[in-house]
């Protein structure tokens, strides 16, 4: 497959919009966190995506950003970074704890010297304001109050920008949603009775590493029979019977970017109910994917599901779709009551999400998809049949 990247102008393009628009809200200073489950606003400025320690980036209003790392990854962040300045805080450090008596190592204080000049802050934000270690905060907030500053939510900073996707990204989620198509036929494919869900998730694994994947969107998961009505869930000891309901969720991440596929196999002979419900699933979604396009208003896309779902209205847990990119699953999310339009290369994953009340099954159909001019495009585009063995 063709290999494509984000360019270093690109990222140096995101560092400026931001700077722009924290002079415009009137902020001195931004910290941008990630870990290694939740990198997106760390990989959206550095492509760095931690292992075992926690990172950041630090933004002021001019210059260049910095990179920061844990005291053990150096090496590791100067291989994978696009920003060259790189500084070792203690506060990022592995969960154990580690002291590294022996080791220099910077502090806030240091860093926040190298991306501001001034001795008086004022408001300061912080990206990834749900996810930030204990200890970096109150590292960062110390530092911050020492001169005179103070913290505030700083998502919308970065994910203003993030909703609308350039070329660079649509290329890279749509080589991903290939990836994950692939993954998904080759799962169904040869998925068989006897198998427990840890070996049937093994295929779609198989398969996207294969093909190039860097690694999943999202810790795969296979449900067999029960449990189906778990949204979000890990494999099972479980193993296929005949006459068994399999759900199988996957998708692949490339340079970052995730896609996701859900889709059902059905072994034998199962409720009328359980059909009706996926060519139910597979009828809203179309019509979900007609309502994404530019100009239309997230209301009337959850209106237009709702409206189609109404049969099944205590089946359901969430609105129709939620945003994706740097994680499977980003905002803005499509709801009942959202009210905000949408714009061209805007990407979501239509995600379905039914469980039958009063019993333990349910599963889900969902699929990567980008806003059009006059309706969305599917990405991972898998066929929405009956699939039955």
């Amino acid at each position: 497959m063709e290999k494509f990247i984000i360019p270093d102008s690109e990222f140096s393009e995101r560092f400026r919009r931001i700077q722009s628009e924290m002079k415009e809200n009137g902020v001195d200073v931004l910290l941008v966190f990630g870990n290694e489950a939740e990198p997106q606003f760390l990989r959206y400025l550095s492509d760095y995506w931690p292992s075992f320690e926690t990172g950041g980036v630090l933004l002021g209003q001019d210059g260049d950003p910095i990179l920061l790392i844990g005291p053990e990854s150096l090496t590791y962040a100067k291989d994978h970074s696009r920003i060259s300045r790189i500084l070792r805080i203690q506060s990022f450090r592995e969960s154990s704890n580690p002291e590294y008596p022996d080791l220099k190592i910077e502090s806030f204080d240091d860093a926040l010297d190298l991306v501001s000049s001034k001795q008086k802050l004022s408001k300061c934000a912080i990206a990834g304001f749900n996810i930030i270690s204990q200890l970096v905060y109150i590292d960062f907030l110390k530092s911050v109050q020492r001169r005179g500053g103070f913290v505030v939510n700083g998502d919308l900073l970065i994910m203003k920008f993030r909703m609308i996707k350039s070329e660079n990204e649509l290329q890279i989620m749509k080589k991903a949603s290939c990836i994950s198509n692939a993954a998904m036929k080759f799962t169904i494919d040869n998925i068989k009775l006897g198998m427990s869900e840890f070996q049937a998730k093994g295929l779609g694994i198989q398969k996207m590493f294969e093909l190039g994947a860097e690694s999943e969107a999202y810790p795969t998961w296979v449900l067999v029979g029960k449990g189906g009505n778990q949204a979000i869930a890990r494999p099972r000891r479980c193993v296929i019977h005949d006459n068994d309901l399999v759900h199988i969720n996957l998708g692949a991440r490339v340079e970052g970017y995730a896609s996701s596929i859900g889709r059902q196999v059905i072994f034998g002979k199962v409720d009328d109910w359980v059909l009706s419900a996926i060519e139910k699933a597979y009828e809203a979604h179309d019509l979900v994917l007609k309502q994404l396009y530019d100009g239309n208003n997230a209301k009337k896309v959850a209106s237009t599901y709702y409206n189609c779902m109404k049969d099944y209205k205590e089946w359901l847990l969430y609105g129709p779709c939620h945003a994706s990119g740097l994680m499977e699953g980003e905002p803005p999310w499509i709801e009942s009551n959202s009210d905000y339009l949408l714009h061209e290369n805007m990407t979501y994953c239509i995600d379905i999400f039914m469980r039958k009340p009063g019993t333990e099954y349910g599963f889900r159909v969902e699929d990567s998809v980008r806003v059009g001019k006059t309706c969305g495009e599917n990405m991972t585009n898998f066929p929405k049949e009956i699939f039955r063995k």
